[in-house]
């Protein structure tokens, strides 16, 4: 029975609990849902199949143990289509052999367990296709061929698979690319090491690290040609530094390329034409550039992989095999120059590459000669990395994607 004393007694609680169902916003925000992390490898040595995945939780930094998603041969590098088409998402995976069978690869998604499903294969247009690009919309993708010395472009169809090569750029022509870096036993090709969309979604940077280029191509999304006519070729005016890679700033004007045979890092500023006829983007050599190893490490023991900017624009991360670290460089907001902050062992041996993940608190680096993948805490306060808090076996790992 429900006396008056009794119900005196309830009314606190009874008023608790109306007051947390009428404000829900008081609970507790459920915790971050794990995502997808795949891993490309390399299947020349026997041991891995092709990419695998785990899932990763956001909260913590935990990777589960990599299972196969794809068998597929030398995944080296891996490309995230940006939208959704019928509740499906693709991947796609260049195959780095160095023979007439080296390929692109397209895959499907489970959104479910992660498993990759090929559903296309279409020829790479050149030996050791080593880096792979989707450009903003979706309807074009870029690939770029080490030993081959080739740029090539593709539409994406419908089905989310890729066409048959739309245009082919060979560096070996030798008119409009002629010279050659003085590094005889590196630069004595043209090896195009990267495809990278600028942020405008009008132009492609190339990587040549035999000559020394970087070379700017206009781009259109809709059907994937490539400016045909003498392309737009820059220096960072330092004969045999390999330029490998190259990341934007979020402003737009900035732009790192990380050289692999020197171990440098150059800071250029990008500009663009407006015009739809002839677009027309260029570096502009600001003669700043930065060692990414240590004074006192040998030279010409260690190489640069990769360079990636946080996206807050604060910090300038780089990777550096030989010397086997990751290092931090603060991005100066006064004119884009960079100032070292770290230096820390990849908790591995050979950081071909890393990836910072969307919340900015952790990176997670593939070391591929020492068969592990490694996570690290990252402060974005500081840019500083601390760990490895986890490091989990992955036989030859090339590339790590979130998706």
């Amino acid at each position: 029975m429900l006396t008056r004393r009794r119900f005196l007694v309830a009314l606190p609680a009874l008023a608790a609990t109306a007051h947390a169902q009428k404000f829900p916003f008081h609970k507790k925000p459920p915790p971050p849902v794990p995502i997808f992390v795949y891993f490309g490898t390399d299947t020349s040595k026997g041991v891995s199949k092709g990419i695998y995945q785990s899932r990763f939780n956001p909260a913590t930094g935990q990777l589960t143990p990599p299972v196969l998603a794809a068998t597929t041969p030398r995944p080296s590098y891996l490309a995230l289509a940006p939208l959704v088409r019928g509740g499906r998402r693709f991947l796609y995976a260049v195959n780095a052999t160095n023979d007439a069978t080296a390929s692109v690869t397209t895959f499907v998604q489970d959104p479910k367990t992660g498993a990759l499903q090929q559903i296309g294969q279409v020829p790479s247009g050149g030996a050791g296709p080593c880096y792979v690009s989707v450009d903003a919309t979706g309807k074009s993708a870029y690939v770029a061929n080490y030993p081959g010395g080739t740029l090539v472009s593709y539409r994406i169809e419908a089905d989310g698979t890729l066409s048959q090569p739309v245009d082919r750029i060979d560096f070996h022509d030798a008119q409009k690319f002629g010279h050659r870096g003085p590094n005889t036993a590196r630069q004595e090709a043209p090896h195009v090491h990267s495809a990278t969309i600028s942020p405008d979604n009008r132009f492609v940077l190339a990587c040549d690290l035999g000559s020394d280029d970087i070379a700017v191509f206009g781009i259109d999304p809709d059907t994937a040609h490539l400016t045909m006519g003498k392309p737009y070729l820059f220096q960072n005016e330092r004969p045999g530094s390999g330029p490998r890679h190259v990341a934007f700033h979020p402003n737009g004007r900035w732009i790192y390329g990380i050289c692999e045979l020197d171990s440098t890092i150059d800071h250029y500023l990008w500009t663009t034409t407006r015009s739809t006829d002839t677009p027309l983007g260029m570096l502009v050599n600001t003669n700043f550039h930065i060692s990414t190893v240590a004074a006192d490490f040998p030279a010409g023991k260690s190489t640069a992989a990769e360079v990636v900017v946080s996206t807050d624009g604060e910090f300038l991360y780089a990777s550096n095999r030989g010397e086997d670290t990751l290092v931090v460089f603060a991005i100066r907001p006064k004119d884009g120059n960079l100032t070292f902050v770290q230096r820390i062992s990849c908790g591995g041996k050979t950081p071909r590459h890393f990836v910072i993940d969307a919340t900015g608190h952790f990176v997670i680096c593939g070391n591929q000669d020492s068969a592990n993948v490694a996570v690290f805490r990252r402060d974005p306060a500081t840019g500083k990395l601390g760990g490895p808090i986890q490091t989990v076996n992955v036989d030859s790992p090339m590339f790590s994607l979130f998706a």
